[in-house]
């Protein structure tokens, strides 16, 4: 079940959007606490079909009220008189206001500043003061953060537990809520209307996450990525994961420490996570079997557990050659535009040593150079190919160059590629901005070259790590339709 979070600020407007709601949502959240005069609550929640839920929160508890306590507490005595279905009430006020009618109470304790580790006192006060639903709010930054509040929700007890995590994990944590036995998660109803930053719109959830699909027996694939690109591939990955009828969705994860997160995965029963170019350099600790490539290049962005052990995958090299090869005109896998071409990969990331093997792989003739050179130096002895100053780019003559760092930028000043390094008989891969076009890349359009489009490599990446996962292939017009959002 999912409440939409409703915050007007017009108590003429505040029927609109508790209609607007209730087309979406199973139970509507009103929160008074922005009305800017006092409203008929009576009037305002009558007239809908889907419950109501009433709250009215201090900016300690996360909203925004700015009156008196008395007035508050007057207003919500007046709310429940009104007969909603649930009104919220913080503990302090819980005491204050007895039960009235059939309106059954949430009674919510929040913690703005840290998580709690124990909560069992908390929820002996909320039963005292006649609770029908326990309501815990905390911050959730990571997995670390959102795993005492999981834990609070699906722990079984004789009073159900609903849960609000804040901040970069909330929908983390809203999604496993959905799995774990929480009666209901929260959304706002559109963009501009959160109750707290971060939090994701019914559309988002609808849309991108797929949580109506979600129940006890969905299987979660963990995206260790955050930002456009980590939604993205939760869109793509959850239609693909749709359209062959399969019981995995995309859990958007942000992991915290790694010294419990293999126990947590294991008690979440998740087998498989994607990551990010970021975090694939960080979480190498984490893996205990890694393929070749990974051993080569200290970059792994698929990881399973099989056989009592996490396995770690490269797929971006594969990815990045079969779109490199297409632009050179490659019509087959038997075609080997790369062997003997000559090569500079400028940067010195696990995702550039991890390309450099698979052009190795090809033949490429190989040459690798990045603004620090001592960085630069370090991976190419380590992948045995040439070392090129950064000084001396302007004087190194290759057939494609690849770009795989994000510090690469264009520019005029020192440690910057100046763009008339780019030659129009020159093919530019340049996947630091992944999978967005960089500067640097629409530059070297403009002046005749070749380029690779970074998000034909997202593109590809992406139906190979569907294939490792399900066995399927995801269809292109998934990938399209995803990729235009």
């Amino acid at each position: 079940m999912i409440c939409i979070s409703v915050t007007p600020e017009s108590r003429t407007l505040a029927k609109v959007d508790i209609l607007n709601a209730s087309t979406q949502g199973d139970l509507i959240e009103v929160c008074l606490d922005k009305l800017i005069k006092t409203p008929d609550v009576g009037d305002m929640i009558s007239g809908f079909e889907k419950p109501i839920l009433v709250s009215c929160r201090r900016k300690q508890d996360g909203g925004d009220w700015n009156g008196s306590e008395d007035d508050r507490m007057q207003l919500m005595r007046t709310a429940i008189v009104a007969g909603p279905a649930y009104i919220e009430l913080d503990l302090e006020l819980a005491g204050k206001i007895p039960r009235f009618g059939e309106t059954k109470r949430v009674i919510s304790y929040t913690s703005l500043d840290k998580p709690l580790e124990r909560i069992d006192a908390i929820f002996e006060r909320a039963r005292d003061a006649n609770a029908d639903v326990v309501k815990f709010t905390w911050p959730t930054p990571d997995l670390d953060g959102a795993w005492p509040l999981l834990r609070a929700v699906s722990q079984k007890r004789d009073l159900p537990v609903v849960g609000m995590g804040l901040g970069e994990s909330s929908v983390m944590f809203s999604l496993l809520g959905l799995k774990y036995g929480s009666p209901w998660i929260y959304a706002a109803l559109e963009k501009g209307m959160e109750a707290h930053a971060g939090q994701a719109t019914v559309s988002e959830l609808d849309e991108i996450y797929c949580w109506q699909d979600i129940d006890s027996e969905t299987r979660f694939i963990g995206v260790v990525e955050t930002g456009d690109t980590g939604v993205t591939t939760c869109r793509i990955l959850n239609a693909g994961f749709r359209h062959h009828d399969l019981p995995w969705r995309c859990l958007p994860m942000q992991v915290g420490h790694f010294d419990k997160l293999k126990d947590r995965l294991d008690r979440l029963r998740m087998n498989a996570l994607l990551l990010s170019p970021h975090t694939a350099e960080q979480m190498l600790e984490f893996i205990d079997r890694p393929e070749e490539a990974v051993t080569i290049s200290s970059y792994a962005d698929l990881l399973f557990k099989r056989d009592g052990g996490w396995h770690g995958y490269n797929t971006i090299w594969r990815a990045a050659l079969r779109a490199i090869e297409k632009t050179l005109g490659a019509e087959s896998p038997e075609d080997r535009p790369l062997d003997k071409r000559s090569v500079l990969l400028i940067g010195a990331t696990g995702a550039t040593r991890a390309i450099a093997n698979g052009i190795l792989k090809r033949k490429g003739v190989l040459s690798l150079s990045a603004p620090s050179d001592k960085q630069a130096r370090m991976s190419a002895e380590k992948m045995g190919v040439r070392f090129v100053p950064y000084t001396n780019l302007y004087d190194t003559l290759a057939d494609l160059v690849v770009i795989a760092d994000p510090s690469v930028k264009m520019g005029h000043h020192k440690n910057e590629l100046n763009p008339t390094f780019l030659r129009e008989h020159m093919t530019l891969m340049d996947i630091g901005g992944y999978p967005d076009e960089t500067e640097l890349a629409a530059e070297a359009k403009s002046r005749g070259c070749r380029v690779v489009d970074a998000t034909a490599v997202y593109a590809e990446q992406l139906s190979a790590q569907f294939k490792s996962i399900t066995g399927q292939e995801l269809p292109e017009a998934i990938v399209q339709s995803g990729l235009d959002g």
